[in-house]
């Protein structure tokens, strides 16, 4: 119980801290928006009204602390980011951001879904047949694929997979029909590119950390009582290895998505990661603000998640305790 009591007065510091952290970065990214020039509307469009008027609500015409206090009351009273005045004229950006997050989300979670099983047994294997030469090419080529971006093996299972042999669509199907077969076949070249990576980090941490594992004393007296190799690895071993993986898998998990966006725009998925490259194009200020904080909360979160599993995880980690 006084474990637990270190690790929840740890979380809700980490958590408070974050929140601290995420203000500053808002009111840095808001007030350079806000410095910029602003892009002529169209003369007689009807949402050209709609616009000026919200401009003038959110007190665009006040000073930028003042309008910063604006900009926080509409996000906390009404979940109001702005309009859209280029991309979706006139249109609500937290409307089109829900809209396209469960795109983001899905391509995400089918990627982490697929790598974690693939990365652990590798790393596994690596541990096992440590300094064989299935050790060494596993670690070699965990090292290459790790080196290379996420955007080469796209163009590559983009030529290959979907080009030459026609095995999936160059781009993502459009639509929301999210969990029928053929959507699921055009995210297939998308969850694969952002796999690659995901893959190879697990496989190194998963062997780096049972290597360690395998050589310690317990593990030793886990044999003399009779255990074979195999048993004492999948009773002992790998127990103690979660300790560390497990908090990963979770950063990961919420990590990955921001590693996304290029491999978004290049398999045309009608996601967040097409939404914010178009809307610095576009020079759309109100939805590049708003997915501005949504990737620094992904960020922030990903730090803090993996910092408090630690406590949950182990109990013998005592998160917060100055002894």
């Amino acid at each position: 119980m006084r474990n637990l009591g270190y690790t929840i007065k740890y979380a809700i510091q980490r958590i408070l801290l974050m929140l601290l952290t995420l203000l500053i970065i808002t009111l840095i990214c808001f007030v350079l928006i806000r410095m910029l020039p602003l892009k002529e509307l169209p003369i007689g469009d009807p949402h050209t009204d709609v616009i000026l008027a919200q401009r003038e609500a959110f007190g665009y015409n006040k000073p930028y602390l003042v309008q910063f206090g604006i900009f926080l009351k509409n996000i906390f009273t009404r979940f109001d980011w702005g309009i859209s005045d280029q991309l979706y004229f006139g249109q609500n950006v937290a409307d089109i951001f829900l809209s396209k997050l469960p795109a983001t989300m899905l391509v995400n979670v089918y990627s982490i879904v697929l790598s974690i099983p693939f990365g652990i047994i590798l790393g596994i294997v690596a541990a096992l047949k440590k300094n064989s030469w299935i050790d060494h090419t596993i670690s070699t080529l965990t090292m290459v694929i790790i080196s290379v971006p996420s955007f080469v093996y796209a163009f590559l299972i983009q030529y290959f997979l979907c080009f030459k042999l026609g095995w999936f669509p160059l781009l993502m199907k459009d639509g929301t029909d999210y969990f029928t077969w053929p959507m699921f076949r055009s995210m297939l070249p998308a969850v694969m590119s952002l796999s690659f990576g995901v893959i190879a980090g697990f496989t190194r941490v998963t062997r780096a950390e049972l290597t360690e594992v395998l050589t310690n004393d317990f593990m030793l007296l886990a044999r003399t009582k009779g255990l074979t190799k195999m048993q004492a690895t999948v009773r002992h071993a790998l127990k103690n290895c979660m300790v560390v993986i497990l908090p990963s898998i979770l950063s990961e998990f919420i990590g990955i998505m921001s590693g996304s966006l290029i491999i978004e725009k290049i398999f045309s998925v009608p996601g967040v990661g097409g939404l914010y490259l178009n809307s610095i194009n576009a020079l759309d200020y109100n939805m590049f603000l708003l997915l501005t904080v949504f990737y620094t909360v992904i960020g922030l979160l990903a730090g803090v998640v993996f910092d408090i599993s630690y406590g949950f995880i182990d109990p013998r980690i005592r998160m917060g305790s100055k002894k």
